[in-house]
């Protein structure tokens, strides 16, 4: 699709119902997860028909989301909407959309640091910002929670380069880094104000460094956090358990009533197998992720550092330096965070937090969504 209709997003056609709507979208690869990315003039304005449209493209709601580009599973069925930045601070502003799989459900209430490692290449590749020759950095504002990022990653004679050496856990193969760097969240680490809390009868410690957590001792919920994400799954004790710490949690957090949300995330603590610092099994709210979230693993980073909190006595925590390794059930994330101290004794403030992702285009062309209003079947 080319001309004023690809920029609108709408071809003419769907206009007078001449033809099927087809909108301008590139598939990417993010981090652990991949989604449908789109410039925001390539969608309507209004959240209501942008949701409908979304779902009419990734295929929900379906199990198995047959009929459009999702996945099957939260982790495919992403959307990242990009558009220029009017804030002096950023280049382009990124806004997370969860889709339901299942479910008729469009959710801007969290971030994805997954998808977040497409979204420098995604806005260089539409000529939202202009690539350097070597490397090139992307200031990115978050807009679902108002925070930044910069993201830096290889642009050989000003063409974004997919292709490198860096592997991370969940992903086959290799591709070209993506460094992404989190500047000071101005959200409280701790948002009860305490390092421990009692929640539904547990101890948890809910932090906040990039994605509201709530972190939990596997061995508390009378599992050892080792068990496969498809085992974790099928234990209908475990899920009403989880679900009542989450929305309790929820409200201590100052969250309101997450009953129709993904935040906060519930991060279940094991000791590490492997070398790292803590095992992971997080709940996203009700699947269990094959992996972790970059600024899900950022939050558990930082609250295995708080004394007093319930990670303090699952973790090994290495003896210096900012790198925490998180292991979950399909390798490891390493993340470095550094702290500082107002005061001896204080809660530690952090001062900057950053991951390595790889990213990688998919395709990029044209999605013809479902017909408004078909009518459903199972």
């Amino acid at each position: 699709m080319t001309g004023a209709g690809a920029r609108a997003g709408v071809d003419a056609r769907s206009v007078t119902g001449a033809g099927p709507e087809e909108v301008r979208c590139m598939l990417m690869r993010g981090g652990t997860s991949k989604g449908a990315y789109f410039l925001a003039g390539d969608l309507p304005a209004e959240p209501a028909p942008r949701d409908d449209l979304l779902l009419r493209v990734m295929g929900s709601p379906d199990p198995r989301q047959i009929d459009g580009l999702g996945g099957a599973h939260p982790l495919t069925s992403k959307v990242a909407v990009v558009s220029a930045s009017a804030d002096p601070e950023a280049d382009v502003d990124y806004l997370f959309l969860q889709v339901g799989v299942d479910t008729p459900e469009v959710s801007d209430r969290q971030n994805c640091g997954n998808l977040l490692a497409g979204v420098g290449p995604f806005a260089v590749e539409r000529g939202l910002v202009a690539a350097r020759d070597g490397r090139t950095s992307v200031r990115i504002r978050m807009l679902n929670t108002g925070d930044l990022a910069v993201a830096s990653f290889a642009t050989p004679e000003g063409r974004v380069d997919y292709s490198g050496s860096a592997e991370i856990s969940g992903v086959p193969g290799s591709a070209a880094p993506v460094v992404i760097e989190f500047p000071q969240s101005g959200s409280p680490l701790l948002p009860t104000g305490r390092a421990r809390d009692l929640v539904a009868g547990v101890p948890v410690t809910c932090v906040d460094n990039g994605m509201p957590t709530v972190l939990i001792a596997a061995s508390s919920l009378g599992v050892t956090g080792y068990e496969t994400p498809t085992d974790l799954e099928a234990d209908q004790a475990l899920a009403e358990r989880l679900r009542e710490i989450r929305l309790e949690a929820g409200k201590l957090m100052g969250l309101g009533d997450v009953e129709g949300t993904t935040v906060p995330k519930l991060s279940l603590l094991a000791p590490p197998l492997d070398g790292g610092a803590v095992m992971t099994r997080t709940f996203i709210p009700v699947r269990c992720h094959t992996s972790i979230g970059v600024l899900g693993a950022a939050s558990v980073a930082a609250g295995l550092r708080i004394e007093g909190g319930v990670g303090r006595a699952v973790a090994r925590l290495p003896a210096g330096g900012d790198r925490v390794r998180i292991e979950h059930p399909t390798g490891f994330l390493d993340v470095e965070t550094t702290f500082a101290y107002d005061e001896p004794g204080a809660v530690p403030v952090v001062r900057r937090t950053a991951v390595v992702r790889t990213a990688r285009k998919i395709f990029d062309g044209t999605v013809f969504p479902r017909p408004a209003g078909a009518a459903l079947h199972p």
